[in-house]
């Protein structure tokens, strides 16, 4: 039997093992990909913060400079309008242009020449002759009372070179006095908005790879690397990257296996990739560290699984078969007593109460053992008895009077009719489990032979109560009591899939704002506490249209079902965030406020949408709402 056992021990624990090193591999597979993810997110977020950034200080550099520009323009104009600009000389004209601060200076006649200027080479050119020249010839047609003219930089008609004038039309008189810059500043701070630009100063991990692509041509427009080499494989191509918004693998340079995550801004798509074969490296060293651990883990318990065998269980089995050898050869005098544990006890006192009841009822009631600590009752009676005898544990189990429980012993059909009843209204989900009361749970094992029926009694309230704890704890957030993500996410595919005629849903992402201030400021216990009064406005919700759920953080979702239209949906979120502008959270003893959160939902009316392409839409209209309009909601 021992060999039996570790045998049977050996085979368990390998198979256990392998698959908990399967199962720690997926896992740990599914972690390195979803933290590469959010990692590539980020850093893709960070370029276009950054590019943001740019737009921004440049349109703000532009407006001032051609502010200043035109104030330059319109003092030149006042100063040669009290000249006569013919007799000004080129010297002259550069005097005034250098006071002004002024690259170039310029006057052109009613005809659209250059009559004076502080270029000399310039004096007699003809203004409708090229198309940079020929834009400010409208100002001499204008009836606009200090009309002027303002070009982007652009190369000029006479040397090609990057230029930007600034005309403003005389007064009382046909002319336009132009003034002309070199545009260094603008010029230096679009070099630094260059994708080439911004990639070579941002932290890149080894063997990363941040790139940008034009979304219609697939022209290569920046790479970390540089734009010298050739890049060659299907995670450099527009078509095999449109999909990789979630992450995906594409075969790069090579032939080597890379991890791309792709996200479109504007009118271009930003990529960054890894190659797969360094997340492969990473998952091998932790896989090759579990095994290495769960090999040492099998071998001790293995060695101690022995030891107690040995100890606890092969030596007592021992002596009791040795006793029951005895008393099947007809030696009634043997007395049982194997110590150690609870299990040989209960098992040694049963023994010898049968061999009691042997000797004192002849073969009759052999059959019930009353386990000695243990929450069980048995029954038995046979086919043409008229009593059913029980243990006396029966009524405690079952909370019924003893002097109830022996007029139902007397009366076997009365017997027979309480349990079928009791087997017929078995809990759910739960195999011959019966409900006795408001806390208390029974299992009932019945066995039937021509000679008697037997059953068994035990009470399963712990086990019941454990699974339905756990079963909560597997579904529910433990800070807020709402729905756990993915149990969510299974929630809304069957919520999908039977979404009846002429109705529609949508799924809604929320994220606090300015939560980070919150913990900062307050302490975590306030933000828990903020985190909880967010989650309780969410419950208050309807139950029949609002299913709702924790994701991660300060981020929640919620489904709203059963509506006509999307009409609905921002009706249900209007009355969401006025209820929530109405709930005040204690930040202090003596201080209050409101939440302030952002949402953003995505509509369907169609029983195959995929529920992570509906989240995702709602993602994104919840990322435009947290970057135009915080505590605000939008649908996609």
């Amino acid at each position: 039997m021992q060999k039996i056992f570790i045998k049977y021990a050996i085979a368990i624990l390998t198979v256990a093992s392998f698959m908990i090193l399967f199962i720690n591999f997926l896992f740990y597979w599914h972690t390195l990909e979803a933290r590469q993810f959010v990692t590539f997110r980020t850093k893709i977020d960070q370029v276009i913060h950054t590019l943001e950034n740019n737009r921004q200080e440049l349109a703000l550099m532009k407006e001032s400079l051609d502010e200043d520009y035109l104030t330059r323009a319109r003092a030149a104009a006042y100063v040669l309008d009290r000249e006569d600009v013919l007799s000004l000389s080129v010297v002259e004209m550069q005097y005034l242009a250098d006071l002004l601060n002024v690259d170039e200076l310029h006057v052109i006649d009613e005809s659209g020449f250059i009559v004076a200027g502080s270029v000399s080479e310039y004096v007699g050119i003809d203004m409708s002759k090229h198309p940079q020249t020929n834009a400010f010839l409208a100002l001499l047609e204008s009836d606009m009372e200090g009309a002027y003219l303002i070009q982007e930089p652009q190369p000029n008609a006479a040397e090609n070179k990057i230029m930007q004038y600034v005309g403003v039309a005389r007064n009382g008189r046909k002319g336009v006095v132009q003034v002309g810059f070199e545009p260094k500043r603008q010029l230096e701070a679009q070099s630094r908005n260059t994708y080439d630009y911004i990639f070579f100063r941002f932290p890149m991990n080894v063997e990363e790879e941040l790139y940008v692509m034009d979304y219609d041509t697939g022209i290569m427009l920046g790479h970390s690397g540089g734009l010298l080499q050739q890049y060659r494989g299907d995670c450099y191509r527009l078509e095999k990257l449109l999909d990789c918004t979630d992450g995906a693998y594409r075969k790069g340079k090579d032939g080597r296996l890379m991890y791309v995550v792709s996200e479109r801004y504007d009118d271009v798509l930003l990529c960054a990739a890894l190659p797969a074969d360094v997340l492969f490296r990473e998952l091998f060293r932790n896989t090759l560290h579990t095994f290495l651990y769960l090999l040492f883990v099998m071998i001790a318990v293995i060695l101690l699984l022995i030891y107690l065998a040995r100890r606890k269980v092969i030596g007592g089995i021992h002596q009791i078969i040795e006793k029951l050898t005895e008393i099947t050869n007809g030696n009634l005098d043997i007395t049982i007593d194997v110590g150690g544990n609870r299990e040989f006890q209960a098992l040694s006192g049963g023994i010898n109460k049968m061999v009691k009841r042997i000797i004192s009822l002849s073969d009759r009631v052999s059959d019930i053992i009353e386990v000695s600590g243990i929450p069980l009752a048995a029954f038995r009676y046979g086919s043409g008895d008229s009593y059913v005898f029980v243990t006396s544990g029966f009524g405690a189990l079952l909370n019924i009077p003893d002097r109830e429980v022996a007029a139902l012993c007397r009366d076997v059909p009365s017997f027979e009719g309480y349990m079928k009843r009791l087997t017929e209204a078995s809990v759910e989900g739960e195999e011959d489990v019966c409900q006795i009361g408001e806390d208390r749970y029974i299992r009932i094992h019945m066995s039937e032979s021509p000679e008697a029926k037997l059953g068994v009694i035990i009470d399963v309230t712990g086990d019941i109560m454990e699974k339905r704890e756990m079963r909560y704890e597997n579904i529910h957030d433990p800070l807020t009591g709402l729905y756990k993500y993915q149990y969510f996410k299974k929630m809304t595919e069957e919520i999908l899939r039977n979404i009846p005629e002429g109705k529609g849903c949508a799924a809604v992402m929320l994220d606090l704002d300015y939560f980070k201030d919150i913990n900062d400021t307050y302490g975590h216990d306030v933000g828990d506490r903020y985190l909880q009064s967010f989650s309780s406005v969410m419950e208050f919700m309807p139950k029949e249209h609002f299913l709702t759920a924790r994701r991660s953080g300060d981020e929640f979702c919620m489904l709203i079902f059963d509506c006509r239209s999307s009409d609905d949906i921002v009706g249900y979120l209007h009355d969401f965030y006025e209820l929530l502008g109405r709930h005040q959270v204690a930040l202090s003893d003596t201080q209050t406020g409101t939440i302030s959160a952002s949402s953003g939902f995505a509509w369907t009316d169609n029983r195959n949408t995929d529920i992570s392409d509906l989240l995702n839409r709602a993602d994104e209209a919840l990322y435009e709402v947290k970057r135009d309009k915080k505590g605000t909601f939008r649908g996609y």
